[in-house]
């Protein structure tokens, strides 16, 4: 049996964590700070929890410079449960805004106070009716998952698929991101129409795809500015956080679930501006909610909630916070005034090692992405040629040198480097000399047959 220092571990989520954490993380299970109990034993309500909290909430806003603008929430369901959440609250945001305008309107028009109320239910309500878009870019299988749960949560009438990279590929898969420039967002005023989405969605990065924005899209940067005109951009980057410089005050929502680059299964990470919070924009009324056919989001999945709570209105797993604080810190102590981009340097030099691997014999290997331009840097996907047996003696090969968790996702199959950031350049380097040196086997066979 291996030793952990003789393998490099693969996986695309639960992904590997760095030993020297995981050493202290056994520690901390049987007896954090002699206090004599396990840091998961410890109540989540008790001031060593609060210190963990918010020693991880202040590392994470220095490494990713988070300004003061945005608030940091720690929360449960991964991203999975975010497709909801974002639904429900970013909606209800909608709604509150509509209803303080149309409320404002009314009155300084000379409707009558007892009057009021009902005139904003009847306009709120023509309002769904014929603006309440949520607009979604598909460009891999999470984004459409996230894009199905809408769909599930409120009715295809209200989700705008702005763009699906599947109606502009060759062979009909993710393997792009379509031209800015053909997106169909919902219009704002300005450009005809009766204003933005509620939001604009997109995954920053696909796992099962290997597809990756190369960066913040100029496109829904367009429209900011008055807040009926302002493009609520969220994005879901459970696995490429940490790992590059992002502009945060862009985004009205990031989250991530923590097993790809932060820590364990089971902590979402979310930074929120906190002008769609209260008191800035107050929850609205469930029974308003109610009124207009809308969901009310359970208490779990509000932002509000779990904001007024500092991330406690639960029983949070404060050990996977603390696992995701030392994470961050460990960043920041070895790329100090780098902060993230010191990161992002090392990510780039191991997806870039990796990917010339491969071109480098474009006859066995083939990579699934063909656009440069949007190929992921955290999940690099290519098939082996000629097919099935030659994807199995690859992973056969692998393993036997300690090269673990390369098969691709079960639904397009394959083979998927996780390229995540416990991944060293030296397990990089031997994985890029086993491509080789399989490719070399492999040409020399084919040549003596």
């Amino acid at each position: 049996m291996p030793s952990r220092s003789e393998v490099t571990y693969f996986g695309a989520g639960p992904a590997a964590l760095p030993t020297p954490i995981l050493e202290s993380a056994t520690l901390a299970l049987l007896n954090y700070n002699n206090t004599g109990v396990g840091l998961a034993e410890h109540s989540h309500r008790s001031p060593l929890a609060a210190e963990v909290l918010n020693s991880t909430k202040d590392s994470l806003r220095s490494l990713l410079s988070v300004p003061d603008t945005h608030e940091i929430l720690f929360m449960q369901g991964g991203g999975t449960g975010e497709f909801a959440a974002v639904v429900y609250n970013l909606v209800g945001v909608w709604v509150e805004r509509r209803r303080r305008k149309a409320e404002a309107e009314l009155v300084a028009t000379g409707v009558k106070k007892e009057d009021v109320d009902t005139k904003v239910l009847e306009r709120l309500k023509q309002e769904i009716a014929e603006e309440l878009k949520l607009d979604y870019l598909v460009t891999g299988s999470w984004s459409l998952k996230a894009s199905q749960e809408a769909v599930r949560l409120l009715g295809k009438d209200r989700v705008n698929i702005a763009t699906d990279a599947r109606t502009v590929s060759a062979d009909g898969k993710f393997n792009t991101i379509p031209p800015e420039a053909s997106w169909n967002l919902t219009s704002t005023k300005a450009e005809g129409g009766k204003g933005p989405a509620a939001f604009v969605y997109y995954c920053d990065n696909e796992t099962v795809d290997g597809v990756e924005f190369p960066g913040f899209p100029e496109r829904l940067a367009e429209g900011a500015g008055e807040e009926d005109e302002e493009r609520l951009v969220i994005a879901d980057m459970s696995s490429n956080i940490l790992s590059r410089k992002v502009d945060v005050g862009r985004f009205a929502v990031i989250f991530a679930g923590a097993q790809k680059n932060v820590g364990l299964t089971g902590l979402t990470l979310l930074l929120i501006r906190r002008s769609l919070l209260p008191p800035h924009t107050p929850i609205p009324a469930p029974t308003l909610l109610h009124s207009l056919s809308l969901p009310v989001p359970p208490a779990i999945l509000s932002y509000p909630i779990i904001s007024s709570a500092s991330s406690l209105y639960n029983t949070i797993p404060i050990f996977d916070v603390w696992v995701a604080g030392q994470v961050i810190s460990s960043l920041l102590s070895r790329f100090g005034d780098l902060k993230v981009s010191g990161q992002e340097e090392v990510a780039d030099s191991k997806a870039r090692l990796l990917y010339a691997a491969l071109e480098r014999w474009e006859g066995v290997y083939r990579i699934v992405v063909q656009d440069k331009r949007v190929r992921s840097r955290m999940n690099i996907c290519f098939r082996v040629n000629p097919g099935d047996e030659a994807e199995k003696a690859f992973l056969k090969g692998a393993e036997e040198r300690g090269l673990l968790a390369l098969k691709g996702h079960r639904s397009v199959g394959g083979i998927r480097i996780s390229n995540y950031n416990a991944v060293s350049y030296e397990g990089a380097e031997k994985l890029s000399t086993y491509i080789d040196d399989f490719a070399d086997a492999a040409t020399a066979k084919a040549g003596s047959t």
